[in-house]
């Protein structure tokens, strides 16, 4: 008589736990889809909002590429005096302070795109000492004319960073 009445707790709460077992496995798997559908749209939300300053970002990249552009750079900052020491380091600190100017930006732009902007950077820096140290430059106006027609020889690397970066800004969009 005792196996009768353990047989028939059994058939009571057997379908209870597996009636239990279920909802708990229900009830966890909605909590952690709610759970991830929240994180979504707070990722979204957040994205939404980023965007903007991303894409900002890369536009004040752009201006600043435009303006370390050799050509538009010797355009825009004249020769003071005839000589070229003191136009090539004025040339220099103005790319510095455009830089400087747009360090910030490296926040919102990928790691890769700021390695080729910073190349950029430096590669026209270098240009500019290698030029001025050649024999042949003996005046500020010949340094910014030998630049000039060295330019025209090769592409200028604002020019390649300025590619990189537009192909990049299109990935985001």
């Amino acid at each position: 008589m005792e196996t009768n009445k353990i047989i028939e707790i059994l058939a009571y709460t057997l379908p209870s736990i597996i009636t239990g077992a279920v909802s708990y496995y229900l009830f966890q798997t909605h909590f952690n889809n709610e759970e991830k559908r929240r994180k979504y749209l707070l990722l979204k939300n957040t994205q939404k909002d980023a965007l903007p300053l991303k894409l900002q970002a890369y536009e004040r990249m752009a201006i600043f590429l435009e303006r370390i552009h050799p050509s538009k750079l010797l355009i825009r900052v004249a020769p003071f005096s005839s000589d070229k020491k003191h136009y090539e380091t004025f040339i220099i600190e103005n790319i510095e302070q455009e830089f400087e100017h747009n360090l910030a930006q490296q926040i919102y732009v990928s790691d890769e795109c700021w390695k080729i902007i910073l190349t950029a950077k430096n590669t026209i820096i270098q240009t500019i000492r290698k030029t001025n140290m050649s024999g042949e430059i003996t005046s500020a106006d010949k340094l910014r004319e030998v630049i000039l027609s060295d330019l025209l020889e090769n592409e200028s690397p604002t020019t390649i960073a300025l590619a990189y970066l537009k192909k990049e800004v299109s990935q985001l969009i």
